[in-house]
This record gives structure tokens, C-alpha cells and sequence, in this order.
């Protein structure tokens, strides 16, 4: 017989298999994020646009030129004092011309407008990653989540099985009564129902991490343990609200439209005023068989260089009417700046209580866990020694189960907060992502 190889095709798709099969870092997952996400790479093509845009802007104030040329025949029949004359020629030109501004001021605001915008662009974009670090985020741990409640009724199971069977046997040796049974029964039933939607939710979990992501079959890393939430610091509020108005994205965004709008008031009010261009031109002009005047052939080249005067005198009240609208928009922005501040400071305040209250409630739930297995050891040793019934067992267990199923969820919600927290600030940068990666670990 001979020994069986395996082929290099089959190894290289194991190989891939493997690779692709081991859990993924909350950072590993945010870099593949980065690169399908669609809100993420649409800001970074509009800042791709607005600095060509801006460069669309600043060809109004630099020189233009434009090369003509042109070639025509002309049949010539004329009849004169009885004298006929029946000939062709041909008119061959070509001419250069140019010319720059002097004195443009809507051009130059123009240009000072781009710039305010591929600034405002980079806005959009820096609020875009933050919302895709906190969306990221909350889907891996929402995935988390989800596989340690599966965990916990699974192993509810587990007990209420052995709860089961146990009542069972006390049944039919007259230790116990038909309720201990019956009710064992109630709760397997109850945690098969569990079962089945904590798995459904799960799947569900996974596929919105997966589109997100643009893998299939992501396996998130767990925390490490034992679990250590990072402190809260600043731990006051008012700092974090100053640093929102300081760097947040969306304030910065609304900053800049104010500075766009008046910008855009001097442009308007700039139609009033008058234009300046210096121009100059060279021209030749050739008759190789002559022309209308001539049988002879000819050449002729003119240069001209002046400046080219425009002031607007009456414009049937277009600038006029542009500047109140400009005026008026301009208003609206400041209006919109106003409420966006007051839109960030109230966010900033209720993220970071979130995080507070979410902190506390983690650490009670610690508490509650301890207290929750202290509860069903007892528990336990009375069934044991028959001052407890069956059901006060199975009792426990749901408990003790819940309290670390709420436990998990509360750790989760202190980290996702803690990002949210600082996103409301607008201060979240991938190194707020890559502290929380080192919690994780097998």
C-alpha cells in the first residue's frame, strides 16, 4: 500500500481554514471595519472631493492661457468697371492669449471658502470614525454577550436536568411528592425555551458583527479574568463637558459652517465691487495666395498686453438681494451652532451618569453574584438534610444564573459607555480602542 500525502491544494485550504478560524481582537476587527464600512468610506471620499474642490478654487486667482487657430478658404468672384475677377485664397491664423487677476475679491474668498470646507470634510470624517469605533464596539460586545448568556442557560440546564432526575428518583422512592417533579419539569422546559432564543440571538449577534466587519464567522476574544473595569478620569463631569466644546467633531463642523456663511456674505457683498485683469495676447495671421485686397501673399503678427476694468453698475438687484440672503443664512448658522452646543453638552452629562450609574451597578451585581452562590450553597446542604425542597434549589440557580448574565452585560455597558462617553466628548481615537483590547485575552 502507499502512504497517503496530502496534496499542496488540500494543505494550502486547510491552511487557509485554520487561519481564519482563530478568534479575532476587538483592534483586528476594527481595522476590517475601517476598509468595508460604507458611512466610513463615503467622509473619506467627500474629503478626497473637498480638497479637489479646493484646488478648483484656486485656479481663480492664477493665470489662465488659451491657444487658438483657425484655417479658411474663400472662393472670390467679383465683378467690377467691367472687369472680372474669379480667384481663391486661403486665411491661416493662430493666436495666443492670457491672462491673470489682479483684483478678484470673490475669487479670493472663494478660495478661502474651499479651505473651510476640506477643513469641515475632515470633521465629517473624524466624527465617522468615532461612530464607527463605538459601532464596532457595541456589536462585538453585543456578540459577547450573547455567547455568555447562551453559556449561562446552558448550564442552567445542566442543573435543572440533574434537579430533575433527582426529583425523579425521590419520586419513586416516596422521598419526595409528584410537585418536586412537576415543577423540575416546569423549569427544564422554561430553560429549553431560553435555550432556544438565547441561540437564536446569538446567530443573530454574529451577523450583524459580520456585516459590519465584512468577515464571515467572527469569534470575538472574551475579557480576560478576572475582570478589571478601567477607572473613570476624569471623574467629574464638567471636564469632560469643557473637552466636548473644545475638540468635539460635530461643534467643529458647526464652527466651520458659521465661518463658511459669513464667507460667503463677503462674496455676495463683493458682486458691488469692481474686477481687474491683466491681459495680453499674440496673434498671426497668413495669406499665403493673397486675399480680398491682394493677389499677393502676406503675413501679419500683432501683440497687445493692457488691463481689462469691469465695475458692476446695476445688476437689476441680484447682489442686493444675494447679500440679505447671504445675511440670513449666516444667522441660521450661528442658530445651529447654538443648538449643537447645548445638543453636546447634554450628551456629554448624560453619557458620563451613564457611565456611572453603569460602574455601580456592575459592582453591585459582584455583590449579588457572591451573595446569589452563597444562597444556593446553602440552599443545597438544606435539600441535602431535607429543611429545603427541590424547587428552592432550582430557585437559586435562576439567581445566581441571572446575576452573572446581568453582570456580563453590565461590564459590556461600562466599556461601550466609557467610548461613548468619549465620543460625546470628541476626544475617541483609536488608542481608547486599543486600551480596551488588553482586557481581552483567553
Amino acid at each position: 500500500m502507499h502512504a497517503f500525502r496530502p496534496r499542496p491544494l488540500m494543505l494550502a485550504l486547510s491552511g487557509l481554514f485554520l487561519a481564519g478560524a482563530h478568534a479575532q481582537s476587538l483592534s483586528e476587527l476594527y481595522e476590517a471595519a475601517r476598509g468595508v464600512d460604507a458611512s466610513y468610506q463615503s467622509a473619506r471620499a467627500q474629503v478626497d472631493a473637498s480638497v479637489a474642490r479646493a484646488d478648483q478654487a484656486r485656479a481663480g486667482l492664477l493665470p489662465s492661457a488659451a491657444l487658438t487657430a483657425g484655417l479658411s478658404r474663400t472662393e472670390l468672384d467679383s465683378r467690377a468697371g467691367g472687369t472680372a475677377s474669379d480667384r481663391s485664397y486661403s486665411t491661416q491664423n493662430l493666436a495666443l492669449s492670457a491672462s491673470h487677476p489682479l483684483y478678484r475679491p470673490a475669487n479670493s474668498i472663494s478660495w478661502e471658502q474651499a479651505g473651510k470646507q476640506v477643513e469641515l470634510a475632515q470633521a465629517q470624517l473624524t466624527a465617522a470614525e468615532q461612530d464607527l469605533i463605538v459601532r464596532l464596539s457595541q456589536a462585538y460586545f453585543d456578540v459577547l454577550a450573547a455567547q455568555e448568556s447562551l453559556a449561562f442557560v446552558q448550564a442552567q440546564k445542566t442543573a435543572v436536568t440533574e434537579q430533575l432526575a433527582a426529583a425523579r428518583r425521590n419520586f419513586e422512592v416516596g422521598t419526595a411528592t409528584i410537585t418536586d417533579t412537576r415543577e423540575a419539569q416546569a423549569k427544564f422546559d422554561l430553560v429549553v425555551a431560553q435555550q432556544v432564543a438565547a441561540e437564536n440571538d446569538l446567530r443573530v449577534r454574529k451577523l450583524a458583527l459580520d456585516l459590519l466587519t465584512g468577515r464571515s464567522g467572527t469569534d470575538p476574544v472574551p475579557l480576560k479574568t478576572p475582570v478589571v473595569l478601567p477607572a473613570l478620569a476624569p471623574d467629574a463631569v464638567e471636564p469632560w463637558v469643557s473637552q466636548a466644546l473644545d475638540a468635539h467633531p460635530s461643534l467643529r463642523q458647526a464652527q466651520l459652517a458659521v465661518e463658511i456663511a459669513t464667507l460667503e456674505s463677503r462674496k455676495a457683498q463683493a458682486g458691488h465691487s469692481p474686477t481687474l485683469d491683466l491681459t495680453a495676447s499674440h496673434g498671426i495671421t497668413r495669406n499665403p495666395s493673397g486675399s480680398a485686397n491682394s493677389a499677393l501673399s502676406s503675413r501679419s503678427a500683432a501683440t497687445t498686453v493692457g488691463l481689462a476694468f469691469n465695475l458692476p453698475l446695476f445688476t437689476g438687484y441680484a447682489v442686493q438681494n444675494r447679500v440679505r440672503e447671504t445675511l440670513s443664512l449666516e444667522e441660521k448658522a450661528r442658530a445651529d451652532l447654538e443648538t449643537a452646543r447645548r445638543s453636546v453638552t447634554q450628551a456629554v452629562r448624560t453619557a458620563y451618569f451613564g457611565v456611572q450609574s453603569g460602574a455601580g451597578q456592575a459592582k453591585a451585581l459582584e455583590a449579588a453574584e457572591a451573595s446569589s452562590q452563597s444562597a444556593l450553597d446553602a440552599n443545597k446542604l438544606g435539600y441535602q438534610v431535607g429543611v429545603r425542597i427541590n424547587i428552592d434549589v432550582l430557585n437559586s440557580q435562576s439567581q445566581l444564573f441571572q446575576t452573572k448574565r446581568d453582570l456580563a452585560q453590565a461590564r459590556y455597558s461600562v466599556l461601550v459607555n466609557g467610548l461613548r462617553l468619549r465620543q460625546a466628548s470628541g476626544v475617541l481615537k483609536d488608542e481608547d480602542l486599543r486600551a480596551i483590547n488588553a482586557l481581552l485575552g483567553k
